[in-house]
């Protein structure tokens, strides 16, 4: 168990965070400059934070009320630096024995193969980093992390100097070399793919505080709020106003349009007409109406409305289209009110590139209603 609460006040920037994790693990998720590393440095010992308490596994490391800052040296934990930081002079055994030092000769050396045994880096123990790829690089700097037998490992945006296809196949080597270990992990990233893939449990940040902390099943589906939803990406982020709202539905006014989405029964929310509230539908989940079939009344479909495409987007699996709802008051900051994704093969079967007009349809369980900022 990991618990953390600390404050730290720096020219220009304050950090003011309190969170806890069980998971074996936590990525804390945000933009750059939200406190994200400067927490990391915290928890290892680089930083002392201004106040507060920093608990591992039922050990203080930090108490300032108490006057406790264990040393980063006595700390036991294993940190992997943003690039890496391997040692360029030394060779890849003396990498990842680094932290060793202080063990007998005989000892070093034995630990040093067997981590490098189980990391596959066996026949490179004589190497300098600029000998290895890009993998043998991650895993030498885990390796010199993982030697110490850690009781928590630090990863500090590990893949981000990386391109796109060497960080998916590195995403993947990392999974697993933490999975097997087993080492509690607190991961620094602003990749969303990233956090979901390696954590399950997702600390948000931004500027220097702590927004959300949920498991990553809760994030997308229950953002805390718009700038949560912001902070994932998550586009077609709304305002309305409440025209009624039962434990079951809320009913929300929209560019003319009256919308009905499921109430949370969890939050047992009940916002009184004329409630300014902000909602939010991802962009695969609005449907386009086919016209080639034969189909169900059109009152069938839930949050019915007619519009045009006014713009498209080829993104190689699917297509981003902009669409613009007939009869909605204009709106400067934007000349379409809503984002689609479709598949490619749907774009393709439906001529969406030639044809522009058509109706829409959005499931009322796949609009999600917050509390206006």
């Amino acid at each position: 168990m990991l618990s953390l609460s600390i404050k730290t006040a720096l020219p220009g920037f304050s950090l003011d965070v309190t969170w806890e994790a069980g998971e074996k693990v936590v990525a804390l998720f945000g933009p750059s400059g939200a406190g994200k590393t400067l927490t990391l440095q915290s928890l290892a010992g680089l930083v002392r934070p201004d106040q507060g308490r920093i608990v591992v596994a039922g050990r203080v490391f930090f108490d300032s009320a108490r006057g406790i800052n264990v040393r980063p040296q006595e700390r036991r934990l294993g940190y992997v630096f943003q690039g890496y930081a391997l040692f360029p002079h030394l060779s890849v055994e003396d990498n990842v024995g680094y932290g060793l030092r202080a063990l007998a000769r005989g000892a070093r050396h034995r630990r040093v193969a067997e981590v490098m045994d189980r990391l596959g880096l066996g026949g490179q123990a004589r190497r300098r980093p600029r000998e290895l790829s890009g993998g043998q690089q991650q895993r030498v700097a885990l390796g010199r992390a993982l030697a110490v037998d850690p009781g928590l490992l630090l990863l500090d945006e590990p893949l981000s100097a990386l391109d796109a296809p060497l960080r998916r196949l590195l995403r993947e080597e990392l999974m697993q070399i933490v999975s097997e270990w087993g080492v509690p992990t607190v991961l620094v990233t602003h990749d969303l793919t990233e956090a979901f893939q390696l954590a399950e449990r997702i600390v948000i940040y931004d500027d220097g505080r702590v927004v959300q902390a949920a498991p990553k099943s809760e994030l997308l589906s229950r953002p805390a709020s718009a700038q949560v939803a912001r902070l994932l990406g998550v586009r077609n982020i709304l305002d309305g106003t409440v025209l009624k709202a039962t434990p079951e539905i809320i009913q929300l006014r929209w560019r003319g349009y009256t919308l009905e989405a499921i109430n949370s029964p969890s939050r047992g929310w009940l916002p009184p007409p004329g409630t300014p509230v902000v909602f939010f539908i991802r962009p695969e989940y609005v449907r386009l109406i086919r016209k080639d079939r034969p189909g169900p009344d059109p009152t069938h479909y839930m949050n019915r409305m007619e519009g045009r495409v006014v713009g498209q987007v080829d993104q190689g699996a699917t297509w981003a289209l902009s669409f613009a709802v007939d009869g909605a008051a204009p709106h400067a900051r934007e000349a379409y009110d809503l984002e689609i994704e479709v598949p490619r093969l749907v774009h393709e079967m439906l001529e969406i590139g030639r044809e522009h007009r058509w109706a829409i349809s959005m499931h009322r369980g796949s609009i999600h209603v917050l509390p206006h900022a």
